[in-house]
């Protein structure tokens, strides 16, 4: 995990600053991973999110997307306890761990290419701790371009497409879903049952 005043990106860096003087009792600091290290599933989301995990310290934990994200891990098993939206709820994961391709918040949730590239070490880092991973699921195509990049898979070669099931080099797999946002479910584009159906081919991989 990056430190907690992680200078990489002066940009990202910045905002936190800004951010710890107007919300002192906010998290405001890379986000950690959040799961079980003997994971079979890996979830690898975007970025924290302001009212989300910039505010909580835990991935998807007190926005909009994670009550999407979270119910679904319950309703498949992945899941033990009860989502409160905080940390601090005792939910835990059993058998998935969720990731983000960049530790900090971004404004307007949008990373530039270089701290995407700033943070991918720790991706890496993340994933080559899960020996027992066999499947990703890319929330988003930052997510996808990602994990790509770490797999060293031509982006050309594995294009970011809902529901597409990619094989890596290392023999796993990696699928496709659209991001849990506010944005995507208010217009259509994604609903619980399109959101479980992903989870269902990660279970039947």
């Amino acid at each position: 995990e990056p430190p907690r005043d992680c200078p990489l990106c002066p940009r990202l860096a910045a905002f936190r600053q800004d951010l710890r003087a107007r919300h002192p009792d906010w998290w405001n600091a890379p986000v950690p991973h959040f799961g079980d290290l003997e994971a079979w599933l890996a979830i690898v989301g975007l970025a924290p999110g302001m009212w989300g995990a910039n505010r909580t310290g835990r991935p998807f934990t007190g926005d909009y997307p994670g009550g999407l994200l979270f119910a679904t891990l319950l309703k498949f098993g992945l899941a033990k306890g009860e989502y409160d939206a905080s940390r601090d709820d005792g939910l835990r994961l059993e058998g998935a761990i969720i990731l983000n391709a960049v530790k900090c918040l971004p404004p307007g949730n949008k990373p530039l290419p270089i701290e995407e590239a700033n943070c991918r070490p720790f991706l890496t880092a993340a994933i080559g701790a899960l020996p027992e991973v066999r499947t990703f699921i890319a929330l988003g195509r930052v997510a996808h371009d990602n994990l790509c990049r770490v797999a060293g898979v031509s982006l050309a070669m594995a294009k970011f497409s809902h529901g597409a099931v990619h094989r890596l080099p290392s023999g796993r797999q990696l699928i496709d879903s659209y991001h849990c946002s506010r944005y995507n479910q208010n217009i259509g584009r994604l609903n619980a049952a399109i959101f479980e159906a992903v989870f269902e081919k990660a279970l039947a991989l």
